[in-house]
């Protein structure tokens, strides 16, 4: 057994906090937002000029100007407000966003993060992932454990470019849940899921951990 995407959201989401300014990376992340816990005050932003992202629009709600950095299409709020992708990057480099949700190619056991490009494959640019990582207080990577080939996600080093080094806190995988001992370079397994053995996990993962 192993979770679901949106049960990896729903896990996700309990690190949410009431009064939290949070940014939520493309993928399973954006799927956080349905489990923002009743009565939490949470305020989403997005790298595109937007603070207080609304839910995504029923069919006869979409409106095509209105966009999240996905380029998905989302609502708005009462309390909503607009601004420059300038002023949007400064929150994020000045340490005003509690917490980053991001998705990722490849995690390393000391906190390395990659998540925006494989070599020899087009991309369209990095986006705002280096700023978030590098400006946000708290970073959570939400990803499947392995590759579609089977291949591990969470390694002694990624081989792919960096987005970031050292920036990540916590991960949440299909399988389970690991938090960042950067200073040990060590994964510290929390939460295994449900069914899903430590054998099995140890078999699917490249990266150092202590259970």
């Amino acid at each position: 057994m192993a979770w679901t995407r949106d049960e990896m959201a729903a896990r996700a989401a309990r690190e949410l906090q009431d009064g939290f300014y949070v940014n939520l990376g493309i993928g399973i992340p954006t799927l956080v937002s349905n489990h923002i816990p009743p009565g939490m005050s949470v305020t989403l932003q997005s790298e595109n000029g937007m603070l207080g992202m609304g839910p995504f629009p029923l069919s006869d709600e979409v409106d095509a100007d209105l966009i999240n950095a996905g380029k998905q299409t989302i609502t708005e709020l009462p309390s909503s407000s607009y601004f420059s992708s300038s002023d949007s990057f400064a929150m994020v480099r000045g340490g005003h966003i509690n917490l980053s949700i991001l998705g990722a190619m490849q995690v390393a056991q000391n906190g390395d993060l990659a998540n925006w490009m494989v070599p020899g494959k087009m991309v369209k640019g990095m986006g705002g992932a280096m700023d978030l990582v590098a400006g946000v207080k708290r970073v959570v990577v939400v990803m499947e454990h392995c590759e579609k080939s089977g291949a591990p996600k969470l390694l002694k080093a990624c081989t792919l470019p960096l987005t970031g080094a050292r920036v990540v806190d916590l991960v949440i995988t299909d399988l389970a849940v690991f938090a960042v001992d950067k200073a040990a370079e060590t994964l510290k397994l929390l939460e295994l899921a449900d069914g899903v053995t430590l054998d099995h996990l140890r078999d699917r993962t490249e990266a150092r951990f202590v259970a």
